[in-house]
């Protein structure tokens, strides 16, 4: 069985409908068990270095999937506090041969989310971590809010969002391409445990 996190942050809701997204299609995988994570549920370690919250649930995962919105062009604050939280996870290298994805979501069709995706790309990979592409082609233009990957991105999953309420918006096209990105993340995590590709056993720093 395959462990599968989907760590977001949101402000206005609209990024938390495509983690939905992302948790729904990725519980469709064979045997996956997956959990949603705000970033709120993990705060950094106290003066003591005592952690508390679902630091857990990550440590146990065998891919994580990161998500937040694109402001400024970049991540947002809410998640790089909980990157930088990350320190000690990356000073033992703890979250070594994981998978790891991403998803982003702004008001524009652009709005320069390829550089968040880029942002959380590198993230994974300072943690020697494995990303995972989003393996779906776009079939239609952008301005279709049917279309699957409407918005052409292969490095994660995009979604965009118009100035109303996150139960309108983003549209059908990015919610599926999300469950769609979900469900690939979890497949090939539910391969990489089974395979020879494995994981060192958590807790071993290889």
């Amino acid at each position: 069985m395959a462990r599968i996190a989907v760590v977001y942050h949101t402000r206005f809701g609209h990024t938390r409908v495509i983690a939905e997204s992302v948790a729904r299609g990725a519980a469709r995988a064979p045997g996956a068990a997956v959990d949603l994570v705000p970033v709120e549920d993990l705060p950094a370690p106290g003066p003591d270095r005592a952690e508390s919250g679902r630091w857990g649930v990550l440590d146990a995962a065998d891919a994580i999937i990161f998500g937040c919105p694109t402001y400024m062009g970049s991540v947002s604050a809410g998640f790089k506090q909980f990157m930088e939280h990350t320190s000690s996870r990356w000073a033992k290298q703890a979250w070594k041969d994981k998978l790891a994805g991403g998803f982003t979501n702004s008001g524009s069709a652009s709005g320069d989310k390829l550089n968040t995706l880029t942002d959380l790309a590198v993230f994974a990979a300072q943690h020697a971590m494995l990303w995972v592409s989003h393996g779906l082609l776009p079939d239609r233009a952008a301005a279709d809010p049917e279309g699957l990957n409407r918005l052409g991105s292969y490095l994660g999953a995009m979604a965009q969002s118009d100035q109303a309420p996150p139960d309108v918006t983003p549209p059908p096209g990015d919610r599926r391409s999300a469950e769609l990105f979900g469900e690939r993340v979890a497949a090939l995590a539910d391969r990489w445990v089974r395979g020879s590709g494995a994981a060192a056993p958590r807790g071993v720093v290889t």
